[in-house]
């Protein structure tokens, strides 16, 4: 009998349980009991919560790390394109995505250990996680949230290295909270009693006032953005410092004005951890840091030829307001070093705030093309999201795909004007569908 692919076995276990989220720690750790509690036998973790940024906190913590010559393994979540984005197994000299057959056997027998007892897939991958990062050899683990904090299937983690909190914004208000302090509260549950915490840059004083109360309460040593640690550009450097002093390094590899702030977590944290990383290898991991769909520069594949001649074309998956104004920052950056008009193409989801999203490019981009998600059945109707750019006060129409508006915008074109600048953006179904399409899936 042919084996099973990883596909085929997500597919599978699709069919038996519910999708989405159902917030509960019972499930997994029962499953983890008769699995032999796989999560107790890891390296140390970095563990990372947080509305905006976290994704790319575990990006530069992966490149500070390996940089240093570590290896590391990796578990971001959603996918882009392919179930394995989710899990990165670390080797020397860099880690890989895991191998369709070590996924397939490992989703198989966690499966296997549920023997169809009432769970969520997010909860059985997740168990997968654990079995594949406790049977492979590394000197670190980064773990990143799903959804929330406390009742996360990750937060089953006793004792991390650090917990690291990212921005905390509005965003899944329906399993959260439609406050940001309760939303803090939810990721703030990652802080395990007598385990740093670093906090990183939080546009919110009640959300930080949260973290730090319920770090004091647990007493766990705490790291502050601002406060312990800083960090600023100048003369088109990062300019970081804490308590071990002052360092001059590039500007990171992964664009856009926030990503300072993120960086500078991901140097604490991994710091806080006990990892001794020279400024060598932090000068390193500034410049080879990547993570797609974050502010990512399409500059080849399959759409990027169906665009204007000499368009910018850059994909970013932030998809609440939060998100919606440090990338607006970004390219309001971008405009005032090399100018060019700004068009979007937008893809949400409806568990999202379109209207939110769009206010933060309002007086920006020119013209918002609305398109539909095709690897989702949540999304929002292109006509309806174009409805909510209007209400933003950003023209709109709505396009059947990302394919068709990039041929629009090259037919009617004038090649005497400057060439435009496109930000395809508003979910990461929409960044996964582009990606795929380009040509240009993650590896």
């Amino acid at each position: 009998m042919a084996l099973k692919t990883a596909g085929q076995e997500i597919e599978r276990l699709l069919g038996l349980h519910p999708k989405g989220f159902d917030l509960s720690l019972e499930r997994i750790t029962r499953l983890l009991d008769t699995l032999g509690n796989p999560h107790l036998r890891l390296p140390p973790v970095i563990h990372i919560a947080g509305t905006n940024g976290k994704g790319s906190a575990s990006a530069f913590s992966r490149a500070l790390l390996e940089a240093a010559g570590l290896s590391v393994h990796v578990h971001t979540s959603p996918h882009l394109v392919n179930w394995h984005e989710r899990y990165r197994i670390g080797e020397p000299g860099g880690g890989k995505l895991v191998r369709d057959d070590v996924l397939a056997d490992a989703i198989s027998r966690v499966a296997e250990a549920n023997a169809g007892r009432p769970i969520t897939v997010f909860e059985i991958l997740t168990a997968v996680t654990f079995v594949l990062f406790s049977e492979h050899p590394a000197d670190a683990v980064i773990l990143e949230v799903g959804l929330g904090g406390r009742f996360d299937a990750t937060n089953v983690i006793p004792k991390p290295a650090v917990s690291l909190i990212m921005p905390v914004s509005l965003d899944h208000q329906s399993y959260l909270g439609d406050r940001v302090e309760l939303i803090a509260a939810e990721k703030a549950g990652i802080i395990k009693r007598g385990c740093p915490v670093v906090i990183g840059f939080q546009e919110h004083d009640a959300a930080r006032k949260v973290m730090l109360e319920t770090a004091e309460r647990l007493r766990s040593p705490v790291s502050v953005y601002g406060q312990d640690f800083f960090a600023h550009e100048e003369h088109r450097r990062l300019i970081y410092q804490d308590e071990a002093g002052l360092m001059d390094l590039p500007l990171p590899r992964l664009a856009g004005r926030h990503q300072l702030g993120n960086a500078a977590a991901a140097i604490k944290a991994v710091r806080t951890a006990g990892f001794d990383i020279s400024d060598r290898a932090i000068e390193k991991a500034m410049t080879t840091v990547d993570w797609p769909a974050r502010m990512q520069r399409l500059t080849q594949g399959r759409l990027t030829e169906l665009a204007p001649p000499g368009a910018e074309i850059w994909l970013d998956g932030g998809h609440n307001p939060g998100a919606g104004v440090v990338i607006a920052e970004a390219f309001a950056e971008l405009e005032e070093r090399a100018p060019r008009p700004l068009f979007l193409i937008t893809g949400m989801i409806n568990t999202k705030d379109p209207v939110g999203y769009f206010k933060a490019f309002a007086g920006m981009a020119k013209h918002v093309f609305t398109v539909p998600i095709r690897s989702s059945d949540a999304g929002i109707g292109h006509e309806e999201l174009a409805a909510a750019a209007l209400e933003a006060g950003i023209s709109a129409e709505p396009v059947h795909s990302v394919e068709n508006v990039l041929k629009l915008l090259r037919d009617s074109w004038d090649p005497s004007d400057t060439p435009p600048r496109i930000l395809i953006g508003g979910s990461l179904y929409l960044a996964g569908d582009v990606l795929a399409d380009n040509g240009t899936p993650p590896a």
